[in-house]
Order: structure tokens, then sequence, then C-alpha cells
């Protein structure tokens, strides 16, 4: 199907056929659930993942490794918006049309898309929550990368984008939630480790606390519980 394109020596264009050729034999039902999948299915199942993760690292980890987790988490959100303010400018300055635009043959799944297509949003989105749940927790953020994968799929598979619009996105979202990355958490992690030392929202944070009769804020802050004065050797009052 590469042969269809208008400019076949552009491996970009190319590959844009040859993926989006697969939706027009497939069945109209495939079709819709790609549509669906690529739109939105992809991003339901982000949330769903970040959410998971943090249930787990809140009930599983220590205090110090849930603290690092859910300040990961909550930078993870952060980065994906920060990617796609940097894409505004970004896609204003690129003007690259749509691809049904400039090429015929098309299989357009999603009508009605008449913004700018480099870089895709939706792969940026997904790979900076991807790059940024890697972070916070690698087995959760491999889920993760394997949504966007799908999600940059699907985007050339319904027709809205090249290949490399996908991959422009996975590299912006990916550049700005790892780069950022160090500055992000060293301002979270502080927040985090306050959020897990109170009474009232420390079980946002971890769901147990701390062994030993410590309390959470001690072992959060790494302060030393203060021990009884006036006790002898046996714990009786001297």
């Amino acid at each position: 199907m590469a042969g269809l394109a208008a400019d076949g020596l552009n491996p970009d264009v190319g590959l844009l056929y040859d993926i989006n050729g697969l939706a027009k034999d497939a069945p109209t039902w495939l079709d819709r659930t790609m549509e669906l999948v690529g739109e939105y299915g992809t991003m339901v199942a982000m949330v769903l993942v970040v959410l998971w993760c943090w249930w787990s690292v809140r009930r599983r980890g220590t205090t110090e490794e849930s603290v690092s987790a859910v300040a990961g988490l909550i930078w993870a959100p952060l980065a994906a918006g920060i990617a796609l303010l940097i894409n505004i400018p970004i896609r204003g300055f690129v003007e690259r049309p749509r691809p049904f635009v400039d090429h015929e043959g098309l299989e357009v799944l999603v009508a009605g898309k008449t913004d700018y297509s480099f870089v895709s949003d939706h792969s940026t989105l997904a790979m900076a929550i991807a790059a940024a749940l890697f972070v916070a927790h690698r087995r959760f953020g491999l889920a993760a990368f394997g949504l966007a994968v799908v999600a940059g799929f699907c985007r050339v598979y319904m027709g809205v984008h090249y290949p490399s619009d996908v991959i422009g996105g996975f590299a912006l979202g990916t550049a700005v939630a790892l780069l950022l990355a160090p500055l992000a958490l060293a301002l979270l992690t502080p927040l985090v480790s306050a959020i897990a030392a109170s009474r009232s929202f420390g079980r946002l944070v971890r769901s147990k606390r701390g062994a030993a009769g410590g309390s959470l804020r001690a072992e959060t802050l790494g302060i030393a519980e203060p021990r009884a004065e006036g006790k002898g050797e046996n714990g009786l009052a001297a």
C-alpha cells in the first residue's frame, strides 16, 4: 500500500498508508473499536493505571517509598500538562496539515480534525504520563508505556496523524517528564511528606501507620520518638 503515497520515497507517508490501510480491510466493528481506543480508551486506561499504582504503593510500601512514589504520581499529570502547553507553539510553528489533507485514499475514522498534525497531542500526553509513572514505579510505568504505544498506533490507524507526529509526541512527552523530573520531585516530595505526616490526609500517601508504636509523622520526617522520662530499666516509675 505504500505505493499509494503521493511521494512514495517518503517512508513516513509510506508507513502511514501501510498502517492506515489496515482499516480498509478491517470489519466495521474493529474500526469502531480502534476509534474508541484511540480517542478515549487509552487515556482512560492510563488514568486507571495511575490510580492502581497509587493504591498499591500506599498499601504496600514503606513510608519513604510511598512518599517518593506518590510525588512521582503527582508529577505525571503535571508533566503531561506542561508537555501539551509546549506543544502549542510547536504546532503553530510547524503548521503541518493533517495527513488526509495532502494525501488521498486514506481511511479517516474520525472526521472534523481541522487543527495541525505535528506533534500528536494524544501521543505527547500518553508518553509524558508513562515516563513520569516509570520514575515513580517501574512496573506500572512499563504498563503505561505499552498503553502509550497503543495510543500512537491508533492515531495513525485512524488516519489523523503521520507516524512522525506520533514519534515527535513520544519524544516531547518523554523529554518533559524526565528532564524536569528532578526539579519537580524536589518540590513535590516535601509537600507529600507533609501530607503523609498529617493526621487528616496521611492515608492519601500511606494506609498503614508506622510499626513499633512510632507515629507516621516521626517516621516520615525521620524524627526519633521521645522516650518516656522517669522510667527505670524495667519500665516502672523510679
